[in-house]
């Protein structure tokens, strides 16, 4: 034994015994992951992108679709278990059988895309520059269920103003990035992606896009990335506004006033009935991903519950948004196999302080308050953390998902919130 396991000869045919089935594993691997979405590697060049899903990939789609083996229909009539089954049939019917993601290709690809690589990681962007000169540059953040989905439609107003009821001195250059773990960005393979971190890469391709003066703009997780660059100050960032202010007192006021109460209510019924997602992204993003990954109907019930309980509507998600612009964004989670990668951003900020409470930012802020935010932050909160709120307006539409769902009024909310500051 020891002779034979020290012989170079018969060590080398060892190695290659136990190598060969691996590789076999492998080549079939490789051959059953032909509908996977491959993107080329970043550099820190800023290199062109296009969106293009193999045609295997959507085959797949919809085999698995077809597939579908269905859970029995709820017992109560309405949304207080999830997604009705008949709600679910319907989405998923059309997802299998009209929804065209060649459409969306083409729409998304109308825009110029980059990939680049910063801190690492290859990050996706769109980079729309407005023809208007003095155009103010404004980098925008989405969130999770969100992706770049959400701020296509805000892309020509904001750039092009005097189409959409503005003047030339509304104008913006417009960044809107993929999280680290969403959509074409890169999937970090390491721990560390924090809302800071993310922040500090959105200084980087800022400074690297050629901008020395600059605003940013998120909701949801963007609105944590845009609190974390608040904080930061990189050089260029002059002012930011959000759509969802992270402002809570240090103490629930005994006595709080007609506002205040509205938004402690707001943040109880978020625990009580709708944390459940929350918990299980911060805690076990792997598992939830593993179901998510492997199944279309998974993901998909995954995001348009949060359509149907964050948006304005009327009780069905499709009064706030097309079953189309639904699909988009849960099609691009899907094919871009980032379950499990979006959900880490829950388990990376609960590790590292993250909360609903930003703190202190000397940076100048603004905020628009749409009705069916998940909660509505009183003024006096955001005043008690901004020193230098510049700008704060309420609105009369629109939910979590702000520019997804009222394009116009976002553009003229980011018009209004920055003309102070050009």
């Amino acid at each position: 034994m020891t002779t034979q396991s020290t012989d170079p000869s018969r060590r080398r045919m060892l190695q290659l015994a136990l190598a060969l089935p691996a590789a076999t594993a492998f080549a079939s691997q490789a051959s059953a992951t032909t509908s996977a979405l491959s993107i080329p590697p970043a550099t820190k060049d800023v290199t062109p992108f296009k969106v293009s899903v193999p045609r295997s990939a959507i085959d797949d789609l919809r085999r698995r679709l077809k597939n579908t083996r269905w859970p029995e229909k709820e017992t109560v009539s309405d949304w207080s278990q999830g997604v009705p089954l008949h709600k679910t049939k319907a989405l998923i019917s059309y997802w299998a059988e009209k929804y065209d993601w060649r459409k969306f290709e083409k729409r998304i690809n109308a825009y110029p895309q980059f990939r680049t690589e910063i801190d690492g990681l290859g990050i996706h962007f769109i980079h729309v520059k407005s023809k208007h000169e003095n155009a103010l540059p404004i980098i925008l953040t989405h969130g999770w269920p969100g992706s770049v989905v959400e701020f296509l439609k805000v892309i020509e107003p904001l750039t092009n103003p005097t189409e959409h009821g503005g003047t030339a001195e509304d104008a913006f250059h417009v960044v809107i990035p993929s999280q680290p773990g969403f959509g074409f960005s890169d999937k970090p393979a390491s721990e560390g992606w924090t809302v800071v971190r993310t922040a500090n890469a959105w200084a980087t391709l800022m400074k690297r896009l050629g901008y020395d003066k600059w605003v940013a703009q998120g909701g949801d997780w963007g609105s944590g990335v845009t609190h974390a660059l608040g904080h930061i100050r990189p050089e260029g960032l002059v002012a930011a506004h959000v759509n969802w202010p992270l402002v809570f007192p240090e103490k629930f006021p005994d006595n709080p006033t007609p506002e205040e109460k509205a938004a402690m209510d707001a943040v109880a019924r978020f625990a009580s009935d709708q944390f459940g997602y929350f918990k299980e992204q911060a805690t076990r993003p792997q598992t939830i991903g593993y179901a998510l990954a492997d199944s279309p109907v998974g993901q998909a019930t995954w995001i348009y519950e949060k359509f149907q309980a964050w948006t304005d509507n009327r009780g069905e998600p499709e009064d706030a948004l097309t079953v189309d612009e639904m699909l988009d964004d849960i099609s691009l989670y899907w094919f871009t196999d980032t379950a499990a990668s979006s959900a880490r951003i829950y388990w990376e900020n609960a590790r590292n302080g993250g909360g609903f409470d930003a703190g202190r930012i000397e940076l100048p802020m603004a905020a628009t308050i749409f009705p069916k935010e998940i909660y509505r932050a009183p003024k006096a909160w955001a005043e008690a953390h901004w020193p230098n709120l510049f700008y704060w307006n309420e609105v009369d539409k629109g939910g979590h998902f702000a520019a997804f769902e009222q394009p116009n009024l976002f553009a003229q909310e980011m018009r209004k919130a920055f003309k102070s500051i050009r």
